[in-house]
């Protein structure tokens, strides 16, 4: 037993010695690697996820209708920031790979590229998506074909106007927070997001229920908020890259902001195989969204619910993702690619156990989260948290399959083989999500709970394109 658990879990064990470049770290060492990069990104993304709910909590208090109405442009505003989490995944593998061959005037060069881009980029999205706001809320699913139909359109409307005034700055902040990720610096955005989540909730308080003096605006409330929290953030990160200290990624307003074609030609490469995962990935969630709100205002409430509990536990694997990301792509930059596939492995190994506490977790504690996010004496609160309580047992189950998802995903996008990422998520995500969704609600007439577990499936798919890709090897001759 104990020659199987050190061939599973041991770097020795994980690279054989016809694969190993040089001398292997301790497992301790290997392993306390991992996790300080990880630890930090985990709780970032753990506690934004749960602030995030926090902005669910409180707009749940005002009733189902509202519920629906903040949920509705969640897919449309992902829609916009897609490109933007496409061009910062080649931010983070192209200043991990600098890092790795000590180039550090030429991370910093990216960061000023890919900040002028992204910038540039944010402004006409932003315009194009305030002029558009109804007919895209429309697209996502809103309609007036009763009263409760046409409150949720109007406040989904609102919303997503005051929402999309916010691209610019969270283009700025993504952007260096990506940065500081491929340099394993992942505190200075735990940071960051914390303060501008908690910056938001408190403004939650004052402008959802007009509490202190301040406007009862309810979803507008919570919209403002939003924002305010967002400037929080990007004051903070542009702080953070500006600040003469030892930080190995500096800007500074003297430096050329000119754009470098090599280095555009690297992200627009890396980042370019990203907007095709992205995009594919956005259009199938939207169209997924499309598909529940069919279910109707109540059970598209429950959905809500158990969504934000899905992102929530998503948020370990992505924060072990991160971990994942950073130390492959530098130590392919320093020629070490045992070292790659080891880490690699590493976090593969963490996440399959993290799952399957997270998994137990969430089905032990179906009932009590759900009610956390709607008031109960609110109209159809008991059938919200049913719906929502039957639906997380899906979520619970599926949890190590995700995870490992998530976190191989991550190994292939460190080296750069977004391409093949893309693919896989566009199949996965784009076609078969929707598909077996459109099948259950219209064809079967499943409830709430079948619908997740039937459109999910494509998630074990996913694992296996994404093991087979990693077990191959080809990853690791990638060029960035």
């Amino acid at each position: 037993m104990r020659d199987v658990l050190r061939r599973f879990f041991t770097p020795e064990g994980l690279v054989t010695p016809a694969r190993r470049l040089g001398p292997l770290p301790e497992t301790r060492e290997a392993y306390g690697m991992v996790m300080h990069i990880a630890m930090p990104a985990i709780a970032e993304m753990v506690l934004m996820s749960l602030i995030g709910s926090a902005d669910m909590l409180m707009v749940g208090q005002l009733g189902k209708t509202a519920l629906a109405a903040v949920s509705l442009p969640t897919q449309p505003r992902m829609i916009l920031l897609a490109i933007f989490f496409a061009l910062n995944v080649g931010v983070t593998a192209i200043v991990a790979r600098r890092k790795g061959q000590d180039r550090q005037a030429d991370a910093n060069m990216t960061l000023r590229n890919a900040l002028v881009l992204g910038l540039g980029l944010s402004v006409v999205i932003t315009v194009l998506a305030v002029i558009f706001a109804r007919p895209l809320m429309v697209l996502a699913g809103g309609n007036t074909n009763t009263a409760e139909d046409a409150q949720v359109l109007a406040g989904a409307v609102d919303y997503f106007t005051i929402m999309a005034l916010s691209l610019p700055v969270s283009a700025v902040s993504m952007c260096i927070n990506a940065a500081l990720r491929g340099v394993g610096e992942t505190r200075t955005p735990m940071r960051v997001n914390i303060v501008a989540n908690l910056v938001n909730v408190f403004f939650n308080y004052l402008l959802i229920f007009g509490h202190l003096g301040f406007p009862r605006l309810e979803i507008k409330g919570a919209a403002i908020a939003s924002v305010i929290g967002l400037v929080v953030g990007m004051i903070l990160s542009i702080r953070e890259v500006t600040r003469a200290d030892t930080s190995y990624l500096r800007i500074h307003r003297g430096d050329s902001w000119r754009l470098d074609r090599v280095t555009m030609v690297s992200i627009v490469r890396v980042g370019g195989n990203a907007v095709v995962e992205q995009a594919s990935m956005r259009v199938g969630f939207f169209l997924y969204s499309r598909i529940m709100y069919s279910l109707g205002v109540t059970m598209f409430a429950a959905h809500n619910i158990a969504m934000q509990f899905l992102a929530l536990t998503f948020n370990f694997a992505d924060g072990l993702a991160v971990a994942s990301t950073s130390l492959v792509g530098q130590n392919l930059g320093r020629e070490r690619k045992d070292m790659s596939l080891m880490y690699g492995k590493i976090t593969q190994r963490i996440a399959f156990g993290l799952s399957l506490a997270l998994g137990l977790g969430t089905i032990l504690l179906r009932f009590p989260v759900s009610q956390l996010f709607i008031n109960p004496d609110t109209p159809d609160a008991g059938l919200v948290v049913a719906y929502a309580a039957e639906t997380l047992i899906v979520v619970g189950l599926m949890q190590p399959i995700q995870m490992s998802s998530i976190v191989t995903a991550g190994c292939l996008r460190g080296a750069g083989d977004n391409l093949y990422v893309a693919g896989v998520m566009a199949l996965c995500v784009s076609i078969i999500r929707p598909v077996m969704a459109l099948l259950a609600v219209h064809v079967f007439k499943m409830g709430l709970a079948m619908t997740w577990l039937l459109s999910l499936s494509e998630v074990g798919l996913r694992l296996i394109l994404f093991n087979w890709r990693f077990n191959s090897g080809k990853w690791a001759e990638k060029q960035v």
